[in-house]
């Protein structure tokens, strides 16, 4: 029987996953709120905008590593086993350029450019490119099998999975954290509230994280089939503009992208950096179009932004007290939401026992 109460603010990867794993235990009795949900698309909400997939970003030793390193058996079972997910595997290069390195897009990119890289030895059939296959200009590069995954298809494959065990989605917004307390389905006060709301934990009461920033994603979705999910280090057409692409599981259409512009908040998008985007990306990859087309040669679904919702010293996963209210933090995840989202649910179910079970220790 559940005993435990469980708020949970925020319905992106983040929340959801969290929510997912922490339903797996049938003393817990969670509710999700959220002011969007799957299905929205608005720039408060930054899933849905997301690639998404799995590319690792975070420096050797790390606990962004660790994370990483930890979320790759969930993706991968979840690819082989559970195909009404989302995900799929994907052939995936990824080219150097030294000269990136210092750039805003290059030092995002730069462990997953690495000529020896940790996750080598985590994804599939890593290896290096040799030398003499590469293009002017580039310094090393390597191919290796990943995942990329459809959000549209992905976050509500996640409510389902914890609808089936038992958790309650209801829409809500706050001007304070510890008014969440008391929304929980049951009826009575929550237990504990976990906090997912991304970069909306800037302005949140009680918490008001001023270490959150956003770095804006511009990027084009189209039907056309690189036949390969590609990254470069950067571009030459501006220090936060990056190209990348990747092919979303199940019709989900091509992204490319895009760009990496740290405390800009605008919602939408330039039509002259998608011009940008959409010319580096067949510099890059000429599969994408028919041979001697142009950007002509796209055929776009949309134009898209959602800001990253990056956050100084890296994502804040700890525990907190506010009001007396107990609360666990899981948010600030920038640009690796995704291939980062079981292993910090894992930190985050950690946290929440460990609360949980200091409660009940007080209360005995």
């Amino acid at each position: 029987m559940a005993s435990n109460n469980i708020v949970i603010l925020g319905a992106g990867v983040t929340g959801l996953t969290t929510a997912y794993l922490l339903s797996k235990d049938a003393s817990n009795s969670i509710t999700v709120v959220a002011k969007h949900m799957p299905g929205d698309y608005d720039i408060e909400y930054c899933s849905p905008f997301a690639g998404a997939n799995y590319q690792p970003f975070g420096k050797e030793g790390t606990p962004e590593a660790e994370w990483e390193k930890a979320t790759w058996p969930a993706l991968k079972e979840l690819t082989e086993k559970y195909p009404e997910a989302g995900i799929h595997f994907q052939d995936t290069i990824v080219y150097n350029r030294k000269k990136d390195q210092q750039s805003a897009g290059g030092q995002w990119f730069s462990e997953l450019v690495q000529k020896d890289p940790w996750y080598k030895d985590v994804v599939l059939g890593f290896r290096e490119i040799p030398a003499g296959q590469l293009a002017e200009g580039i310094d090393n590069a390597s191919t290796f099998k990943s995942v990329c995954i459809n959000p549209a298809i992905y976050l509500p494959w996640l409510i389902g999975q914890s609808r089936k065990n038992g958790v309650v989605f209801k829409r809500g917004s706050f001007k304070h954290i510890t008014d969440a307390a008391y929304v929980h389905h049951s009826g009575k006060k929550a237990d504990l509230i976990v906090n997912c709301t991304g970069l909306s934990s800037k302005k949140l009461g009680g918490v008001r994280d001023d270490k959150l920033f956003p770095a804006r994603g511009q990027v084009v979705v189209v039907r056309n089939d690189p036949g390969a999910m590609v990254t470069i280090s950067g571009s030459d057409d501006g220090e936060d503009e990056i190209v990348y692409m990747m092919t979303r599981a199940a019709g989900g259409g091509t992204v490319i992208g895009g760009s990496y512009q740290k405390h800009n908040w605008e919602s939408s998008p330039d039509p002259n950096l998608a011009v940008r985007i959409m010319k580096r990306a067949i510099a890059l990859r000429p599969e994408l179009v028919s041979k001697g087309q142009g950007i002509e040669g796209l055929d776009v679904i949309r134009h898209s932004v959602g800001l990253r919702p990056l956050r100084e010293g890296g994502p804040r996963i700890e525990k907190d007290k506010v009001d007396g209210v107990a609360i666990v933090h899981n948010y600030g995840h920038g640009g690796f939401g995704y291939q980062a989202s079981f292993g910090c649910a894992q930190t985050a179910v950690k946290l929440v026992n460990e609360t949980l079970q200091q409660k009940d220790k007080a209360k005995l």
